[in-house]
């Protein structure tokens, strides 16, 4: 019964999700992305202390990918958010250098 019960909440917090992005505006993507570091930060941790506890090969695994899937987020993420700072600098219209 446990099985069948996560395999429902998985398939439904994917629907979920794919209608919440969806519905969300293009121009508020990048804003939105530079917000939600913190939370996959925090899921960089909770996938490094499961990987500490786990046992068996399997579960193992699914913490590796969890720490590498983490990583990329949170290192996509921050670069998307200085790349979206960058285009609010102040470009230097002179010659001076």
């Amino acid at each position: 019964m446990t099985a069948v019960y996560s395999i429902f909440i998985f398939v439904l917090t994917i629907f979920l999700g794919f209608e919440l992005i969806s519905k969300v505006p293009s121009t508020l993507h990048t804003p939105l992305m530079s917000g939600t570091n913190a939370i996959h930060g925090i899921t960089l941790i909770g996938a490094l202390a499961a990987m500490q506890t786990s046992h068996h090969g399997f579960s193992t695994l699914l913490s590796i990918l969890a720490v590498i899937f983490a990583t990329i987020n949170v290192v996509g993420g921050y670069a998307v958010t200085d790349r979206m700072l960058s285009m609010f600098k102040k470009k230097d219209k002179g010659g001076t250098e």
